[in-house]
């Protein structure tokens, strides 16, 4: 006889009347169920499947997590996980924590700061009132139009406390931006004439590979990796290939990608396309920042355009949107989120060329890069070698912000010197302003003094002996009337909050980092240990690069070291 059988009856543990872990909602499970539609249940489709959940109801509840994971037949812990990790997704535990119908989000990084985003944030919550919820929210890639507000998903340039609450009180609209090249318009220009060569065989993939690389075309997300021996390499991996296209562009002070798909998408979209036959690639991957809203929903309209007029080929477009994370301009976090999950960086090798989406060979390239091919095949490699200065050759598109009378995108001579950009391309300094140092290439790209201001700007080592880099070509100004310190702190902030987490050095690195910054006095020993470890060990750039404004500031502004820290 068992031990069991032994037990008098009253005493036997009972089998559970219901499986373990939480139950699912029938309402919710219904509600999830019309909200997907005859939509495909797949993994990959995750976070677009939560974006519904969100857009409906304003948050995404505990009930309708479960019914999710139910539906789509993933672990709860899954689906968790990644509805908690983008900023964008409210996960709340029942209705009673929902948040309010309307939030109102205010980037607090650089630019944004500089032109008074702190004061929207301290003043909006008491014009507004309880029904509204405020928040900070990082960089939205508007910084030429700073300071910047979200209502909901419709963005507010250049935002005033009035302006704001006018627009809560009205229910926000899209503001207009520049006239954008339709796609009849694109067609009539001889718009996608070339993917039609290409597809004829009047032009060959070696042909395609030879003119990019001939033109000294660069990845232009900030790596600066060379086209076309990145086609090449991804060319001699074997099929099926894939194309993954970055339109994340989270770095603090870069809008050079929206500028462009504000404006010209179908030449993004045609060299989008002709990348995909070079390689191969059957599918192509579009990958949108959350805070691009009304360009998702344009590419999304434009992109049928170019399938009912059978442009696409055999190639199929999926576009995909983001949830707010920064780190997901990286490559292979990116890939993840494409993937439905986490945005956390892979380790390397293998690298994203030889084992990317769902495992294959994957192209990754940025939307201004491939927004040249088109030019560059057409009017040969001598033409855009034609232009640069101080022995760089090249086009580049710096997105100027900051202490300027015109901010905005410029489209300069590779190597141009930050001088010549203040002179020539943006009006000068602001009346009352001395230009007193400026920021190479967004937070990451380190902080230079204006006694540096005639450096080349561009890849290949003018910028790195000093600490900087020019990344993806954006360019803070700065004024006597910044507080250098505090630029500093507000960049390793938004490192602190960007960070994804997985690995120790960059997610302690750059919360200690910050909390010495802001208590002060600054201990240079000790910040730039620090800064050492996690240049060293961080997992990916994020990290690595985090401390190079805190870095610069300590050798390059001796003499901020004993002020206290100021503010905006």
């Amino acid at each position: 006889m068992t031990l069991v059988e032994n037990k008098p009856a009253s005493s036997r543990r009972r089998p559970p009347r219901t499986p373990k872990g939480r139950q699912v909602d029938p309402d919710a499970l219904d509600e999830v169920r019309g909200l997907l539609g005859e939509r495909e249940r797949r993994r990959d489709l995750l976070i677009e499947h939560l974006h519904l959940i969100q857009d409906k109801y304003g948050h995404l509840s505990a009930a309708h997590l479960v019914a999710l994971a139910q539906e789509m037949k993933l672990a709860l812990t899954e689906v968790y996980e990644v509805a908690t990790f983008y900023a964008h997704f409210d996960v709340v535990k029942d209705a009673e924590q929902a948040p309010p119908t309307v939030t109102v989000r205010v980037c607090d990084s650089l630019s944004c700061a500089m032109a008074g985003a702190e004061h929207l944030l301290r003043d909006l919550p008491h014009q507004l009132g309880p029904d509204v919820r405020v928040v900070r929210a990082p960089c939205m890639g508007a910084c030429d139009r700073a300071p910047v507000c979200a209502v909901g998903h419709v963005q507010l340039m250049q935002a005033r406390l009035e302006s704001a609450a006018a627009a809560v009180a009205r229910g926000a609209h899209a503001q207009p931006h520049a006239p954008m090249t339709t796609f009849d318009a694109y067609v009539r220009e001889g718009g996608y004439g070339l993917l039609r060569a290409c597809r004829s065989g009047a032009r060959t993939r070696e042909d395609m590979i030879n003119a990019v690389s001939d033109a000294g075309l660069r990845g232009l997300g900030g790596a600066g990796f060379p086209t076309g021996r990145k086609w090449a390499l991804v060319r001699a991996e074997p099929p099926p290939r894939l194309l993954a296209v970055n339109a994340d562009e989270g770095e603090p002070g870069t809008f050079k990608d929206r500028y462009y798909l504000e404006r010209d998408p179908h030449r993004f979209l045609e060299g989008m396309l002709i990348a995909a036959w070079v390689v191969e690639a059957n599918d192509i991957y579009l990958y949108i920042r959350d805070e691009y809203s009304e360009l998702r929903l344009m590419l999304g309209s434009e992109i049928a355009r170019i399938e009912d007029a059978g442009l696409n080929g055999d190639a199929r477009i999926h576009l995909r949107r983001g949830a707010g994370a920064y780190i997901c301009g990286e490559e292979s976090a990116m890939i993840e989120s494409i993937e439905g999950k986490r945005g956390l960086p892979r380790h390397r090798p293998p690298y994203v060329a030889q084992v990317g989406l769902f495992g294959r060979p994957t192209l990754e390239q940025n939307v201004e890069t491939l927004y040249w091919v088109r030019d560059i095949v057409e009017k040969g490699a001598q033409w855009f070698t034609s232009h640069g200065r101080h022995e760089r050759k090249g086009l580049r598109s710096f997105s100027v912000s900051g202490r300027v009378k015109k901010p905005g995108v410029v489209l300069a001579p590779a190597g141009i010197t930050v001088r010549e950009l203040i002179e020539e391309y943006c009006g000068g300094m602001q009346e009352g302003h001395r230009f007193k140092a400026y920021l190479p290439g967004g937070a990451s790209g380190g902080i230079l003094p204006a006694t540096m201001a005639d450096l080349p700007l561009d890849f290949g080592g003018t910028l790195e002996p000093h600490g900087c880099f020019v990344g993806s070509h954006a360019v803070v100004i700065l004024s006597d009337k910044d507080d250098i310190k505090a630029v500093a702190l507000n960049l390793m902030r938004f490192f602190e909050d960007e960070s994804c987490g997985q690995c120790t050095p960059c997610r302690a690195g750059t919360e200690k980092a910050a909390t010495l910054m802001a208590t002060g006095p600054w201990d240079q020993a000790l910040l730039t240990e620090l800064s050492d470890a996690m240049r060293d060990a961080s997992i990916c750039g994020l990290g690595q690069a985090a401390p190079n404004p805190l870095l610069c500031v300590l050798k390059y502004f001796p003499e901020e070291m004993a002020k206290p820290l100021g503010s905006w």
